[in-house]
């Protein structure tokens, strides 16, 4: 049985609307910083959550890592992580991306709800032609919260002008979308576009990708 069609879907940006980075594109900060790439990870994401609500910025961020590995940045160093940084995100899954202008097109709102920095969201908003498929973009470093408190969600749902419960929320991470789900959203864990079609989408009254 299929539910009624909501009236917007909101989607996460790492993980859902662009794959997520692989070793290798991790591999060339790792050798900037002198790491391996496992101990890389532990750093990178130890304090991303205070990066991601703007909390941090790209200099301090990248800072701490390098003092956590043992480092200290040049000037040209911390140019090349800022760039790389944004590098690991890049890897847009087009046929998402087609299905969310697809969604527009047919009168369904969409938005990207996301926790990131400012150096990754000031990238998307420059990048011509990415943010057009969207109605609204709730960036987590502009609001200074981040998933899963309730206030990212609420942005988001006020964003495309609908009732908490008729939106849909697509996220790679389960405690993201059960803080969805706390507020009213409806949620979907998201793994891949293929589990997608044929596991989530057909509870949904929404148009088949095209």
């Amino acid at each position: 049985m299929k539910l009624s069609q909501p009236r917007a879907v909101i989607f996460d940006f790492g993980g859902v609307l662009c794959f997520h980075p692989s070793e290798e594109r991790f591999a060339a900060i790792a050798r900037v910083l002198g790491v391996s790439v496992n101990r890389l990870l532990e750093l990178f994401w130890a304090r991303r959550l205070e990066y991601d609500s703007g909390k941090l910025d790209s200099r301090t961020y990248w800072g701490l890592i390098a003092e956590a590995a043992g480092k200290t940045l040049s000037p040209a160093e911390l140019a090349i992580l800022q760039r790389a940084e944004v590098e690991l995100w890049n890897n847009y899954d087009q046929r998402i991306l087609g299905w969310v202008a697809q969604l527009r097109t047919a009168g369904v709102r969409t938005a990207i709800l996301s926790n990131l920095p400012r150096s990754l969201g000031e990238s998307l908003r420059a990048t011509p032609g990415f943010l057009d498929p969207f109605d609204h973009t709730t960036f987590s470093y502009e609001l200074g919260v981040a998933k899963p408190q309730p206030e990212i969600y609420h942005d988001a749902v006020r964003g495309v002008s609908v009732a908490a419960e008729e939106a849909l929320f697509l996220d790679d991470k389960p405690e993201n979308v059960e803080g969805a789900m706390a507020v009213g959203l409806l949620g979907e864990v998201y793994t891949t576009w293929e589990d997608f079609l044929a596991q989530a989408l057909p509870r949904y009254d929404l148009p088949a990708p095209r």
